[in-house]
Parts: C-alpha cells; structure tokens; sequence
C-alpha cells in the first residue's frame, strides 16, 4: 500500500475551498435569522438543516428560499 500525499498547495486550496464553503453557510443562515417568515418560502425552521448540506443547500435557499 501506498501513501498519497497533499501537495501545500492543494492544501491550501482546499482550506480556501473550506472556508468559502463556511461563510456562504454563515451568510445564509445569517440572512434566514434576519428575514421575515413571510418573505421564506417554506417554514423557515425546515431551511435549517438544509443549509447545512455542504455547498447545495446555501445555494438552494439563495436561488429557491427567498420571496421575490
């Protein structure tokens, strides 16, 4: 067996990767706590764990979540 390793700079890429992935949970979680429950679509307590769904989750409460 062999044993694979990580470029630096892949690492480094991954932890940009990981921390953008972060802050756009933050920032959806942040904007859900802040607006109003008429302007979600859905119950607003049903977006919670789906925004924890890495990367689609955010996403899908930006595109599909709010009231236009």
């Amino acid at each position: 067996m062999t044993k694979t390793e990580i470029s630096p700079s892949a690492k480094a890429g991954l932890g940009v990767l990981g921390i953008v992935q972060v802050a756009f949970a933050f920032l959806a979680f942040w904007d859900l706590a802040h607006r109003d429950a008429d302007e979600v679509r859905g119950p607003k307590a049903a977006w919670i764990p789906a925004i924890l769904v890495n990367w689609i989750g955010p996403a899908s409460y930006f595109l599909f979540g709010i009231r236009r």
